[in-house]
């Protein structure tokens, strides 16, 4: 089906802990599982990696790395060519949960949201757009957005010509629910993000190199340097 779009739901005080830390700190930690106190609470309706398997990946990423002396994680992550990617396990450890959706899904959600069509690929993660998502978004109740999308899906489905007959299509029904489910977690993650201030949300894509993820100061590349 593609890549992924994701929404990462960061919690601040959390990141801000484990970026305090030392290299040696934080790595040996991680081995030991001391850190899982500091995790926010998972959010059940979004997607997130378990503890171990966070804290595996981190632990590679950290192995593959040449650090000397024992500096914070935040100046060794600054002083590598891709401590980006570094910064974006911990942001994955830091967090609740995400919302994820297939790139090609990606374009109907924020169509509805934004109330016009998205250019472009690019444009499905640019500033504006999830400016202008989140801003239609906020206090929206979700089956309000769930029906608009649904009915979007279906008549998109009229234009072209497909059926809208599960005994035709046997996928019309799995394919309904998997948009009304998605389009009420997107409402549920853009409350959270705008509801908590602890939290922040940080857009980025599968695969898209880490200093590209998130926007404005919560650029992974711009956090780092600041």
């Amino acid at each position: 089906m593609g890549l992924e779009l994701v929404l990462l739901l960061v919690n601040r005080p959390a990141l801000q802990t484990l970026v305090d830390l030392s290299w040696q700190a934080l790595y040996s930690g991680m081995e030991k599982g001391e850190f899982r106190h500091i995790r926010p609470p998972a959010d059940s309706r979004l997607k997130r990696p378990f503890d171990i398997d966070a804290e595996a990946e981190l632990l590679d990423w950290m192995d593959s790395c040449t650090i000397e002396g024992d500096p914070t994680i935040l100046e060794a992550f600054s002083s590598l060519r891709d401590g980006a990617t570094g910064l974006l396990h911990l942001m994955h450890y830091a967090s609740p949960g995400s919302w994820e959706v297939w790139e090609g899904r990606a374009f109907l959600y924020l169509d509805v949201a934004t109330g016009k069509p998205v250019p472009h690929v690019d444009a499905l993660y640019s500033e504006d757009t999830w400016n202008e998502t989140t801003r239609r978004l906020a206090g929206l109740p979700e089956d309000e957005f769930a029906e608009s999308v649904c009915l979007d899906w279906m008549d998109r489905r009229k234009e072209l010509g497909e059926t809208l007959d599960e005994k035709e299509d046997p996928k019309i029904v799995p394919t309904y629910e998997a948009h009304n489910r998605a389009s009420r977690t997107l409402v549920h993650a853009i409350t959270r993000w705008l509801g908590e201030p602890a939290l922040v949300g940080i857009i980025g894509r599968e695969h898209l190199p880490a200093k590209e993820w998130g926007h404005g100061p919560w650029n992974l590349e711009a956090f780092l340097q600041a």
